[in-house]
């Protein structure tokens, strides 16, 4: 089986690799950049089913997109719909415009010359994407305007390779072609409106009632691979379908739990993406003309930026914003790969020029994840320049968006919307303290998400749902479900993010309390001694334990792991209750509107003398009168605080009823 074999040396190979680059603190898409370089047909050569990797590298840009899909809304792309046509269309025909300038001045044809601005235009929205994900910089608004331009970039693609044979000289029916596409690009756009309204929000629904994981993972694989395909069937590219239908699914409440478990997926399928264009450099020709490359990427690297940088800075963003965006898209990305193919195909790409054009496009590649890294220090001396040659420096607002944008911190994270989460969110409610639930109940989600319960559809197991609840920012969680092997991984994934949180637990029996505190949790609630522990401290209250006591009792049943009430029938021998008191106080209230107490002051009724008892304390509404004066008159729903005997107490309340 050759493709198995292939695909172990592969992975054994990055293992390596990016094992020794992760111990460097270096991003580990270099590694599977150079892994292919080193596996590849100009390396050692020791992958023999080329094409078979490359269509597994296919469904990894898929899964990226898809994912990028999901973590978007339509709402948030229409917000940067500015953004995406007015900034792409500046982005790419500004570099097709210099780059083929270039190219002319070279000795070259317009034809040619216009056709390699059509690559260098396009960016890798899969290394941009990556990096910017691993960095969690992907709401940050220079990533949105650089996700905006890829977009547009992931569309212009489409018209380029129309064009191609008519920049080539080829007779071809372009205008027909581009009019198909539009029409068909319009169906798209209704299609995803009403998909994403109508459609899949309720067919995610009624696979998530069925509680089954399984279904629920092969709907939401089916939703992507079906959008895909139908987009390159109309002439649109995989990923842009794959893009399509991750928005589609971002409108309903079950997005992130779709994330969770497509990201293990998307990882595997990426690093086949990387390792695949890793394995189109030639390596001979690579270090034959190292020199020229390197001055190639640099010019790349300086005219890119630049012209990306003007093309958001003419949409009046920050300068700030504008170099970082710029530098994001600095490099060639894996749709040239496919347009040169065409160009090659047309006679307007020698092989000579292609291998420059790869080469300088992996190098790119490669130092793509450490441009971005240094992109803040960059833009920090750009503008220092800018400050010493007294150019007016604007408000760079992209920190005040990062703020106004919703970002939970210092909140409150409760796991599971049964009783007790339930009875935790009112009271978080009350008391104003930001909280967010997790819930796997469908039905729940979709009824309190209506009621503006802030609530997401997730299971709490996977690290991407805790992620998006910012769990590394949360005060403290409460974990309140009843499966105890769900539980323990919680708690494992929470430390694994978190270990200052404070994490209390609720679990069915104390015979897990241990484990699960050994796992680390802060505290750990057992229903069945907790009822018990209620229960005791209301009677000790009403034997008039001091508090104190109470309070003492309490913490070291608890300390002991309620030893207590495990136990024979004993005491502890330690925070023994001082002696019980030897008299009897009740609370009775004054129901009877006619009884012969009310209205007549305490002086006249002569309680202690008649009826055996002491009024102590009087709450009337929500106030107590403490310091009982002869005077007072009882009135009717007033609570009376008596002492006495008993019998006493039980004889006068049947007088007052």
């Amino acid at each position: 089986m050759p493709l198995l074999q292939d695909i172990l040396i592969l992975l054994g190979f990055s293992v390596v690799i990016v094992f020794v680059l992760q111990r460097l603190k270096l991003p580990s898409i270099i590694g599977f950049l150079l892994t292919g370089v080193i596996i590849g047909p100009y390396g050692l050569s020791l992958i023999k089913a080329v094409e078979q990797v490359e269509t597994l590298s296919e469904v990894g840009v898929i899964l990226l997109l898809f994912v990028i899909g999901m973590e978007l809304s339509i709402k948030q792309l229409v917000s940067i719909k500015k953004t995406v046509f007015i900034g792409g269309f500046l982005q790419v025909g500004l570099t097709v415009g210099v780059a083929a300038l270039v190219y002319y001045f070279l000795g070259n044809t317009w034809n040619e010359s216009v056709f390699v601005g059509f690559l260098f235009s396009l960016s890798s929205t899969a290394i941009v994407l990556k990096t910017l994900q691993d960095r969690q910089e992907i709401s940050a608004p220079h990533a949105r305007n650089a996700l905006a331009i890829l977009i547009f970039q992931d569309i212009i693609v489409v018209p380029m390779m129309l064009v191609t044979p008519m920049i080539a000289g080829e007779s071809s029916n372009v205008t027909m072609d581009i009019l198909m596409l539009l029409v068909k690009s319009a169906i798209v756009v209704v299609l995803t409106y009403v998909s994403a309204r109508y459609v899949v929000p309720r067919l995610m629904h009624a696979v998530a009632k069925t509680n089954s994981k399984e279904l629920f993972l092969l709907v939401t694989i089916t939703l992507c691979f079906a959008i895909a395909f139908l987009t390159a069937e109309i002439g649109l590219s995989l990923a842009l379908g794959a893009f399509i239908a991750g928005l589609i699914i971002s409108e309903s409440e079950y997005s992130h739990q779709a994330t969770s478990i497509i990201l293990p997926f998307r990882e595997l399928f990426t690093s086949f993406f990387f390792v695949s264009v890793g394995m189109l450099m030639d390596l001979s020709f690579f270090l034959s003309n190292i020199p020229i490359i390197l001055l190639l990427v640099f010019i790349v690297l300086i005219l890119k930026s630049s012209v990306a940088a003007i093309a958001v800075a003419i949409l009046k963003y920050p300068t700030k914003t504008a170099i970082l965006t710029g530098l994001a898209l600095f490099q060639v990305g894996e749709f040239a790969f496919i347009l040169s193919k065409i160009g090659i195909k047309y006679n307007l790409l020698t092989p000579q020029t292609n291998q420059y054009f790869l080469s300088v496009s992996i190098v790119s590649m490669i130092i793509t994840p450490f441009v971005i890294i240094f992109s803040e220090t960059i833009a920090d001396k750009v503008l220092g320049v800018k400050k010493r040659l007294g150019i007016k420096r604007e408000l760079d607002q992209s920190h005040i968006e990062e703020v106004v944008a919703p970002k939970l911190e210092n909140h409150l994270v409760i796991i599971g919307y049964g009783i007790n989460g339930s009875n935790l969110a009112k009271a978080a409610r009350a008391s104003n303290i930001p909280f967010i639930v997790i819930e796997t109940n469908a039905e729940i989600v979709k009824r309190e998400k209506a009621k503006g319960l802030p609530i997401i559809f997730g299971d709490a197991t996977n690290d991407h749902i805790l992620e998006t609840v910012h769990l590394s920012r949360a005060r403290a969680a409460v974990i309140a479900i009843s499966e105890n092997t769900d539980t323990q991984n919680i708690i494992k994934n929470i430390r694994a993010i978190s270990d200052s949180l404070y994490l209390v637990v609720r679990t069915r029996y104390v015979k897990e309390t241990s484990e699960l505190l050994a796992l680390g949790a802060d505290e750990v609630i057992p229903e069945e001694f907790e009822t018990s522990i209620q229960i005791f401290e209301h009677i000790l209250h009403n034997f008039l334990v001091p508090e104190g006591d109470i309070v003492q009792l309490i913490h070291k049943v608890r300390a002991d792991n309620y030893q207590l009430f495990k136990g024979d029938l004993k005491g502890p021998k330690t925070y023994r209750t001082s002696e019980l008191a030897d008299f009897n106080i009740r609370s009775l209230r004054m129901r009877s509107d006619s009884n012969k107490f009310l209205g007549k002051p305490l002086s006249e009724l002569n309680l202690r003398a008649l009826y055996g008892i002491n009024i102590l304390a009087i709450k009337r509404k929500d106030k107590l009168l403490e310091s009982v004066q002869p005077d007072e008159i009882i009135k009717q729903g007033d609570i009376i605080y008596i002492q006495g005997d008993q019998s006493k107490v039980e004889e006068f309340h049947k007088l007052i009823n």
